[in-house]
């Protein structure tokens, strides 16, 4: 009997390896625990544990170029120094991939967010290797409309094309041939770290799509099957999503700042495990801002909007000559893809950057809504601030956040008796607002007014203290500007406490005062008719 356990043992982990990777949770753990392992080996490998990941999975061409050079193909490349459930689940995770509403590649982060994995590994891999600029000739081929429009008018001079090569030392040399190019004399560098994070997928997600030539642009958040062991991601909208999804925007953004980090450290590079367990936990080096949860403020402090434009444009380039047979790509102008980087830079630094990260319902575990939801006549004109009092301390980490959200949530639908959480937003300590009633539904928070305005709360008794100042800008500033850009305020909109409202002390002496200050700030025209519980 002992015989034949052994042999089914054997067996399970030879024939059926990924049957253990539905073992393992898809948590940022479960990327730590491998890359540990990795590390273990890389002497041997002479391999980078995160360029070992990216060359056994199937890593684009684009990102063979920029990462690799001199290195085994990846059909040469295994993972036996893993164990079997990490080897599946490693092989699961690149690439990264949208597919029937469900998104793959992706994992649980300890603050609440889900990242994909292969941007992330690919900004390890460029720290560890070498961060460098690739000078890129800014000249476009030319269409034979083109050339005919450049003989006539005699003003750029036609030269053979200059077609791109890169080189195992990273340089592009030249390779002349027979097409023509319109020449210009400008030229762009390339950064190979923010290339294989950001730029180059921010670039291909704003091209002309086919038929309708409509770029599909920033795609959506998702939801876990479930928080504790996850499993599946499910995309919040499934009707041909983006692949440039808010968790591909998190492992770039991670990626893009980790990579700047490497290949700025002194070497020995410190090891990556511990690196994004840092990270992922109380921040690198002890610093708690240089962590995940403020990846959006940190990645505004990276690269200005004017320079995002500039390489997203020239990672297009690079992606023309990499792949001239792609169909998006071959076709379009130096002009047409200035215009692609413009618009990409834009929508991305003002409608993701500068936004303020709102966690959906399902990550906070919600309990259904009971009833049916009435739907707000948007835009807005109002924004009403709350605290909570109760719970009465900020929260900090994702898991305290959540679970107060979920108290809350008890105390409205169980004790006061209300369809759901009363507020529209709330905003915790730890760098994240979670998502109440949301933009369209009618809240429970300012009696008399909940349908013509937002309720925005923020976790914590703000009688005597102010909330921390990150908090306040959030709640002042990004929510409202971006609330306002997506239509769901009006650029009028008024800012008001709920004390203004209802017979309350809501939100505290110190929060109110603060708020009074503000430039959306304005004074209430009813008067107050009934007493209201500050929760």
């Amino acid at each position: 009997m002992l015989l034949w356990g052994c042999l089914f043992i054997v067996l399970d982990v030879l024939l059926w390896p990924e049957s253990r990777a539905a073992s393992l949770p898809l948590q940022m753990d479960s990327v730590i625990q491998i890359l540990a392992q990795l590390e273990q080996e890389e002497s041997i490998l002479q391999l980078t544990a995160p360029g070992l990941l990216l060359m056994s999975g199937s890593a684009n061409n684009f990102s063979q170029h920029l990462l690799f050079s001199g290195v085994p193909s990846p059909m040469q490349l295994k993972l036996d120094f893993l164990s079997p459930e990490l080897q599946a689940l490693a092989t699961s995770l690149i690439p990264h991939g949208v597919d029937s509403g469900q998104e793959h590649g992706v994992v649980l982060a300890p603050d609440g967010s889900t990242v994909a994995v292969e941007p992330l590994l690919a900004g390890l891999e460029v720290g560890l290797r070498g961060r460098r600029s690739i000078p890129i000739s800014l000249e476009f081929i030319a269409s034979p409309s083109e050339v005919i429009a450049a003989h006539k008018k005699e003003g750029p001079t036609l030269a053979p094309q200059v077609s791109m090569t890169l080189q195992d030392d990273g340089n592009i040399s030249p390779d002349p041939t027979i097409l023509p190019t319109v020449q210009t004399n400008s030229s762009t560098d390339v950064d190979n770290l923010l290339a294989v994070t950001l730029t180059k997928a921010l670039g291909v997600a704003f091209l002309p799509g086919p038929g309708t030539h409509t770029p599909k642009g920033l795609g959506p958040d998702g939801c876990w099957d479930q928080i504790s062991a996850p499993k599946t991601f499910s995309l919040l909208y499934s009707e041909a999503p983006s692949a440039l999804t808010v968790a591909f925007l998190h492992g770039a953004l991670d990626g893009a700042l980790l990579g700047d980090y490497l290949s700025r450290h002194p070497k020995p590079s410190p090891p990556l495990s511990h690196l994004l367990a840092q990270y992922y936990g109380a921040g690198v080096e002890g610093d708690p801002q240089f962590r995940s949860n403020f990846r959006r403020d940190n990645g505004a402090s990276l690269i200005s909007q004017e320079s995002l434009v500039q390489q997203i444009e020239g990672s297009l380039l690079l992606l023309q000559e990499l792949e001239p047979s792609n169909s998006q790509l071959k076709n379009l102008s130096q002009d047409q893809l200035a215009e692609v980087a413009t618009q990409a830079a834009k929508e991305f630094t003002e409608a993701f950057l500068e936004c303020p990260a709102i966690l959906p319902r399902c990550r906070w575990q919600a309990a259904p809504y009971r009833g049916t939801p009435k739907m707000l006549k948007l835009p807005l004109g109002f924004l009403y601030v709350h605290h909570t009092y109760e719970p009465n301390q900020p929260c900090t980490s994702f898991s305290q956040c959540a679970a107060d959200m979920r108290s809350m949530q008890r105390f409205h639908q169980d004790i006061r008796g209300w369809d759901d959480i009363g507020y529209s937003f709330v905003a915790g300590a730890d760098g994240y607002v979670y998502e109440g009633r949301g933009w369209r539904w009618v809240g429970a928070h300012t009696l008399g007014h909940n349908s013509l305005g937002f309720g925005v709360s923020i976790i914590g008794n703000y009688t005597a203290t102010l909330p921390a100042a990150r908090v306040l800008s959030t709640v002042r500033d990004s929510l409202p500007r971006c609330a306002l850009r997506a239509g769901y305020l009006r650029p009028d909109y008024t800012v008001q406490g709920h004390r203004q409202l209802v017979r309350t002390e809501c939100p505290g002496d110190a929060l109110y005062r603060q708020i009074s200050t503000w430039p959306h700030f304005g004074e209430a025209k009813k008067s107050l008719k009934k007493r209201y519980r500050p929760h």
